[in-house]
């Protein structure tokens, strides 16, 4: 016999998209999101009902969690029994939950995430709190559903009258969607829902009258109220988590950091590991050892400090660094109508409260049909036993029950119910006392009747019981916040003596741009030799300096790399260092200069010089930058102008500035006025056209200088002597007589401060000469002829050491 089949021709997209779309609607609606009613995902509901129907409640003795594992898995919930098992460890873990919903007795983890016993091992009931969510279950409550193999029905939601979905948060991830909602304080949501019922709530603004924000298991300290109205608007907001911590003081001047609280859902072991690398690694100074002393008392985890170490500078490097403060991002989406839904505060509470008004006003019409059902028996008991002799008669003379009963609603007219009642009462309930109790039980009956109908029929008086149950559940279970609330977000401010290791050192920076810091045993060991260089280059700047100072590096093209003293890679003295580009890149500029800063917060200014004869001044305050991994702009340049000084001034000095044709201009540093870092400056030498900026300097006291001319001339003059302050803008004074026939270029000029030897160095070979034997000359003169040209080659480089 031949199997007939159906055969559909499809195309594999359509097949795909069909089934992922109904894989999708399955996880979304019956995996990974929570019910925004009683604000349980399917498996805990499965859980707790398994637990409830199998009379695994609070007030009875722990059973095996294998037991209830297996209940749930073979009844409800056809999956894998870990994945039952760790959502029933989840719900009995108070680190998790605000609220456990079950009761575990034996080993169900920990903060340092060790995993649970294996279910053979751990016992486990429903905690008080769950069995309240459970209490009228029994009383037509709720609708019921099929399981997945039919042989027995499972509620779709259970009759809470608690707020679960608030109270104690939940996360997920499904298809296209996720949520991620913090628990809140029970006494608090009750107090909103008491609120919102009697019509004193309105929007979110008004909720956070009565719910702060979030109320972590774990305590810790929740900071930007703006980012929880945003939340309870919106169901999207973000706020920070900082643990609780606590600068102890002890013996000897030192002290140590106490950590109590941390933040949500953060492994203690890790972040214990973490801090101690951060330790080991040197990333942080002044912490001695990182413990953890948690016990059966409560957590603590001990940073404990060498002497004089700033506590405060190490709490906000591990805050920043580590899990002691984090982010937690609110997306509160849950299940309304089968449908996802995103939704802030007042809407959330809104679906809880319809559930509820559901779940109150199934169980009162449930009560009241019992109460009526009873009440009519009561009536034709009483009847019956008023004439007990007629009504024994009557079913004595009955072939049968059936007849019996026949004949009771042919004599009384009682209904088929009342006449069974009759036919089953008991001999020895024939008598006057009960007949006295079955009328206090009617007149009993009749009042219960009335007070349910009024409660069906009076909204009024609904709310009014509403607002009654649900003032009892948050007296009875409700209690004090945990986590602090703080309106802003506190910035953290790290402190660079606390993330380096503050001492001297020696820093090198050479003309083309090589740099290094050496100990100060390896230079003092080798501080009479210069450390190894390329041929041709030489020092710019050595000099003592702190780690926690800063190298500002200056270019010629109105760049300057701001590096950390201490991110210079430390070599021996006379090693050579390496490439500044290896540090910050850059491609095709000069350094021309360099200064090492201790402070930025100074009145000291920056002073730059270009070639096309333009200055400026800028506070050093503005060049401190957060970003040093790439050039900063120090000044904006016009066209193919160029740097040729620059420098900082602690007060107001004075400038030099010689042009390439040979004239000086002499004026006040006070003459330029302060601009910010991105201008370009004023005019500071008014040149004549093809004339450029040669060079310049900076002083407090008028000194002595040597100029260099691009013929090799070498000559020494004595500023106040030869020149006058002026004002900037000017041509100048010529420094240099004129010759017709083959003009001098002035390439350098330098201030002399002692007997230095001044280098001139070409392109075949270099000269060195005393400035001590140099004489000195007036502007008229033309110097003396100490480098030749032809013999030497074009002049490269000129510097004093």
């Amino acid at each position: 016999m031949s199997t007939i089949q159906h055969i559909l021709n499809l195309s594999l997209e359509q097949v795909v998209g069909d089934r992922f779309g109904r894989y999708s609607k399955y996880i979304i609606q019956d995996r990974a999101l929570p019910d925004a009613r009683d604000g349980l995902k399917p498996v805990q509901r499965r859980i707790l009902y398994a637990m409830h129907h199998e009379g695994n409640t609070n007030d009875k003795p722990y059973r095996k969690s294998a037991k209830t594992v297996g209940n749930v898995i073979g009844n409800y919930h056809p999956h894998g029994d870990s994945s039952v098992y760790e959502a029933m460890v989840r719900l009995s873990q108070d680190w998790k939950l605000r609220y456990p919903l079950i009761d575990m007795h034996g080993n169900n983890g920990s903060m340092d995430g060790d995993p649970a016993a294996a279910m053979r091992y751990t016992e486990a009931r429903l905690s008080k709190i769950a069995g309240v969510m459970l209490t009228s279950i029994a009383k037509n409550t709720v609708d019921y559903t099929p399981n997945f193999d039919d042989s027995t029905e499972e509620p779709l939601v259970l009759p809470s009258l608690l707020p679960n979905l608030l109270m104690n948060g939940t996360t997920g991830i499904s298809a296209g969607y996720a949520t991620e909602i913090p628990p809140h304080n029970l006494t608090e949501v009750l107090n909103l829902a008491i609120a919102r019922l009697k019509g004193q709530v309105d929007i979110a603004k008004d909720a956070l009258e009565y719910v702060t924000g979030p109320d972590f298991p774990t305590g810790g300290t929740v900071m930007g109220k703006d980012g929880i109205l945003k939340a309870f608007e919106t169901g999207k907001g973000k706020v920070i988590i900082r643990a609780k911590s606590e600068i102890e003081q002890l013996k000897g001047g030192r002290e140590q950091i106490t950590i109590t609280e941390l933040p949500y859902e953060v492994n203690k072991a890790n972040l214990v590991k973490k801090m101690e690398e951060l330790r080991l690694d040197k990333k942080v100074e002044g912490v001695a050892e990182v413990r953890d002393e948690t016990d059966r008392t409560g957590l603590r985890v001990v940073i404990e400090l060498k002497k004089e170490a700033d506590a405060e500078g190490v709490l906000h490097f591990f805050l920043k660094h580590t899990d002691l403060q984090l982010a937690y991002n609110y997306n509160m989406v849950s299940i309304v109508n089968r449908t996802p839904k995103q939704m802030g505060i007042i809407p959330i509470i809104d679906a809880y409260l319809k559930h509820v008004e559901e779940v109150v006003t199934r169980r009162t019409t449930f009560e009241l049909e019992q109460a009526k059902k009873r009440a009519e028996i009561v009536d034709a008991l009483e009847q019956a036993i008023s004439v007990l002799d007629e009504t024994l008669e009557l079913i004595r003379s009955a072939k049968d029950k059936a007849d019996a009963k026949k004949k009771l609603m042919e004599r009384f007219s009682f209904t088929e119910r009342q006449a069974e009642a009759v036919v089953m009462l008991q001999l020895y309930r024939l008598t006057n006392t009960d007949i006295v109790e079955l009328q206090k039980e009617a007149k009993a009956l009749q009042k219960e009747i009335a007070r349910l109908s009024n409660i069906l029929d009076v909204d009024a008086t609904k709310r009014k019981l509403i607002v009654k149950e649900l003032t009892a559940l948050r007296d009875e279970f409700g209690d004090d916040r945990r986590s602090v609330i703080e309106s802003e977000v506190e910035e953290l401010k790290l402190k660079t003596e606390v993330m380096i290791a503050v001492e001297e050192t020696m820093v090198f920076v050479s003309r083309d741009g090589y740099v290094k810091r050496a100990s100060m045993r390896s230079y003092g060991a080798s501080s009479d030799v210069l450390p190894e260089m390329k041929e041709k280059d030489r020092p710019l700047l050595t000099t003592q300096a702190m780690t926690t100072d800063h190298l500002l590096v200056w270019t010629n093209k109105g760049s300057y790399l701001l590096i950390p003293v201490h991110q210079i890679p430390e070599s021996k003295w006379k090693d050579a260092g390496q490439h500044v580009a290896n540090l910050v890149p850059i491609e095709g500029e000069q350094v021309i200069s360099a200064d090492v800063v201790s402070t930025f917060d100074t009145d000291a200014h920056c002073l730059f010089v270009t070639k096309d004869g333009m200055v400026k001044r800028t506070p050093l305050r503005d060049y401190d930058a957060q970003r040093k991994s790439k050039p900063l702009m120090a000044l904006k340049l016009k066209g193919d102008d160029e740097v040729v000084f620059a420098g900082i001034s602690d007060g107001p000095g004075q400038l030099f500035l010689v042009s390439e044709r040979g004239y000086g201009l002499w004026f006040k540093e006070d003459d330029v006025p302060v601009v910010g870092q991105r201008a370009a400056g004023v005019k500071a030498m008014n040149l004549k056209d093809g004339d450029l900026v040669a060079d310049a300097f900076s002083f407090f006291t008028p000194p002595l200088f040597v100029l260099v001319t691009q013929r090799g001339a070498v000559k020494k003059m004595k500023l106040e002597d030869q020149f006058d302050c002026t004002n900037r803008n000017l041509r100048g004074t010529m420094l240099i007589r004129e010759v017709k026939s083959k003009p001098h270029q002035i390439r350098r000029v330098l201030p002399v401060h002692g007997d230095e030897t001044l280098h001139i160095v070409g392109k075949e070979k270099a000269k060195q000469v005393k400035t001590k034997t140099l004489t000195l000359l007036d502007r008229y003169a033309n110097g003396s002829f100490v480098f030749d040209e032809d013999s030497f080659g074009e002049i490269e480089d000129v510097y004093l050491d």
